[in-house]
């Protein structure tokens, strides 16, 4: 059942590194848009631990863009909710959602990650998780959406401090398609990363359309921790 399962992964880089990916445990740091998104394709590919962390309800203006819920699940914690969807598609995975924010958690939690996965949507939250990453020696992905842009780093050597938090202005809407494409970056970083497969890190990927409708790619070297 196992082969059959992941039988088109196991066709791309063999049962050894399939099943290696059953042993990797990571957290997924909200819930939302990015959240979703990030739950599904790390849950499906065989990811064997997964925990979900998120304080907040399900609204209604929230399922246009968080792919997970339907219209039965407002008012409920999402944590949980993304945790039994996932559960329902892929009987491989341990996956468990906290109904609390990130900072109560990281006072609770011992489990030593493999990757921390970023699905919030505030500059602060991040700071949080940069420096629990630091203390506990463990690598992150970076993911923000705003408009028709994103920006997208796997975060080893590198600080989140190179953000400043005090020019960040309030977002102006968002795209589901560009939470959803932002989230696939993400999770293609990770996936990759925890497959042993070459993947750059400390590098900025800033994603986004021009005034000529042009989706533009750039990359930037963010600075080492100091």
């Amino acid at each position: 059942m196992f082969e059959e399962y992941f039988s088109r992964q196991i066709t791309l880089w063999g049962e050894d590194t399939q099943k290696s990916l059953q042993t990797k445990k990571v957290a997924i740091v909200g819930a939302g848009g990015l959240g979703s998104s990030l739950a599904y394709a790390l849950g499906c590919s065989g990811i064997g631990d997964i925990d979900i962390i998120d304080f907040d309800t399900i609204s209604y203006h929230n399922i246009h863009r968080q792919i997970a819920y339907s219209l039965e699940d407002i008012d409920k914690p999402k944590a949980h909710i993304l945790a039994s969807k996932i559960k329902a598609k892929n009987p491989f995975v341990q996956v468990t959602g906290y109904d609390m924010g990130f900072d109560e958690f990281a006072q609770k939690n011992h489990k030593q990650y493999d990757l921390i996965l970023d699905a919030t949507d505030n500059v602060e939250a991040r700071a949080f998780i940069d420096s629990y990453a630091k203390d506990t020696n463990t690598p992150w992905v970076y993911g923000s959406v705003e408009e028709f842009m994103g920006q997208v780093c796997l975060f080893d050597e590198s600080s989140f401090e190179a953000f400043n938090s005090s020019t960040h202005q309030a977002s102006k809407g968002i795209t589901a398609p560009m939470v959803m494409h932002i989230a696939s970056l993400q999770a293609n970083l990770a996936l990759r990363y925890l497959a042993g497969l070459v993947v750059k890190k400390d590098v900025l990927y800033y994603i986004y359309f021009n005034k000529e409708g042009e989706l533009i790619t750039q990359k930037f070297n963010m600075p080492k921790r100091k």
